[in-house]
């Protein structure tokens, strides 16, 4: 027997793997309020059932846009959600993995590719967005100039951590710190929930977690606010960075916990406190 022989073709998940798969990849949506069509959960469902396969699936998403005419605005982010659940759900069937920027920026080009012209490539422009949870607030992204430089440097203090010794669940805090910094980085022009999303589920998986429950796929828009929750802070109004959203979402996704997770508790109060005295 050769080497090649030892290794294994990878085939399709089993029915209740492509289950989780799609409705991760569906639900990930709401993190841009983008609801994929009739024909996409057919389509999945199809998949699911074992009628057909991601690959299979994915071309008749790619396809059934090919033939449609020049779309409304409103149609664009169908398309979009279509599209990018379907990219999602054949990511997250790869049993493949690279823990490097590049496979970051891999997965947001697979993920966006044609679809914005960016696909894959580092912002050379600096942003902000008005969030619902800060009540028109933003948080501070990285800049341009040094989102590589952070890049690099988060993955490397990542990559040399030691999880030996810890609980899992101060593994799952320690995981959920990481993805918070990462996503403050926001290296992307748009995508960057739904790319550290896909991210974070398959380096769980290469650290032992048997990620197939809902949490992401019921909680999307949470696990957005959670993050900008845990970079921003405001000391004329009291508000400071936490970890406890970010970290109640980790708890239930890797230790089973039943935390409640309802975007309204991250809501923050806007009423001006006093710093107190020197």
């Amino acid at each position: 027997m050769t080497d090649l022989e030892n290794y294994m073709i990878q085939g399709e998940p089993e029915q209740k793997e492509r289950g989780y798969i799609w409705h991760t990849a569906i639900g990930l949506q709401q993190v841009d309020g983008l609801n994929p069509s009739e024909y996409l959960i057919a389509t999945a469902n199809q998949n699911i059932n074992g009628d057909i396969t991601l690959e299979e699936a994915q071309k008749l998403i790619e396809s059934y846009y090919q033939t449609k005419p020049v779309p409304a605005d409103d149609e664009i982010r169908v398309e979009e959600a279509d599209k990018v659940s379907a990219r999602i759900a054949l990511l997250l069937a790869e049993k493949t993995f690279s823990f490097s920027p590049a496979e970051y920026i891999t997965i947001h080009r697979r993920l966006f590719e044609g679809l914005y012209l960016f696909a894959g490539k580092i912002r050379d422009y600096n942003i902000s967005k008005n969030e619902w949870v800060l009540n028109g607030e933003t948080v501070y992204y990285a800049s341009a100039q040094s989102i590589k430089d952070t890049l690099d440097y988060d993955f490397m203090q990542e990559r040399n951590f030691n999880y030996q010794g810890l609980s899992i669940a101060q593994a799952a805090e320690h995981i959920a710190k990481f993805v918070s910094g990462l996503w403050q980085i926001h290296p992307f022009g748009e995508g960057n929930t739904r790319t550290t999303a896909v991210f974070t589920i398959k380096y769980l998986r290469t650290l032992g977690f048997d990620i197939t429950n809902d949490i992401f796929a019921e909680n999307a828009w949470y696990f957005r606010n959670a993050l900008v929750r845990a970079n921003y802070t405001n000391l004329k109004l009291g508000i400071h960075a936490t970890q406890e959203y970010i970290n109640r979402f980790f708890a239930n996704l890797l230790l089973g916990e039943k935390n409640i997770l309802k975007n309204r508790d991250l809501l923050v109060v806007t009423t001006p406190t006093s710093l107190p005295p020197p």
